[in-house]
């Protein structure tokens, strides 16, 4: 594992760097808006996506870097986040595929730098597709935005909500709650096995 300062025009993010034996594609993942990279969900993804041959980089945000708790506005998130794929791209990750990902906040970021950071798929953990107190509110769009394709892993007892699949989105449903904390290996099973298919014809 290597941990990276990465300078953003947002402020310096930091990526830890858990590389597999002969990888041939990335993964990067972000965190939720409140937590790190402890999170129990993406601890599994990344040790399940390594074993099976993919490289992981956990991608943590400016604001949290700094020792911050409140999220940084959108524009400023994404910003960092795509700073922080070139840079990966350039310095470890020179031609691989790279599928961009993350829980809740982190899924959010994925989805709307996915176009522009030229990621070949997209991994959601826990979309939150509803804020709870604004339910009204939906989230959905920033998923159909997407056109490549889009896995999200969603708990049956989510407070958020579960969005609906689309052309090129698919939903897996797995016991839990917003943490996917209950089953992690039905969650690596299926994110392992979705990374595989995709990847497999770009390799």
């Amino acid at each position: 594992m290597t941990r990276i300062d990465i300078d953003t025009p947002v402020g310096t993010a930091r990526a830890e760097l858990h590389s597999a034996e002969e990888g041939s594609a990335a993964l990067l993942l972000g965190h939720g808006a409140g937590g790190g990279f402890d999170a129990k969900d993406l601890v599994a993804v990344t040790r399940a996506t390594q074993a099976a041959g993919v490289h992981v980089a956990l991608v943590e945000q400016p604001y949290r870097v700094a020792g911050r708790r409140v999220p940084a506005p959108a524009k400023q998130l994404d910003t960092a986040w795509l700073a922080v794929a070139d840079d990966l791209e350039r310095r470890w990750f020179d031609e691989m595929p790279m599928v961009f990902g993350g829980r809740s906040s982190g899924a959010r970021v994925a989805c709307r730098t996915a176009e522009e950071g030229s990621a070949v798929a997209v991994l959601c953990l826990a979309f939150p597709l509803r804020p709870p107190r604004t339910p009204h509110k939906s989230r959905q769009a920033e998923l159909d935005q997407v056109r490549v394709p889009t896995l999200v892993v969603q708990g049956d007892a989510d407070p958020f909500g579960c969005p609906e699949a689309g052309k090129h989105h698919e939903i897996a449903v797995i016991r839990g709650n917003h943490a996917l904390d209950s089953d992690l290996d039905a969650l690596t099973r299926t994110a392992v096995e979705w990374l595989a298919r995709v990847l497999r014809p770009l390799a």
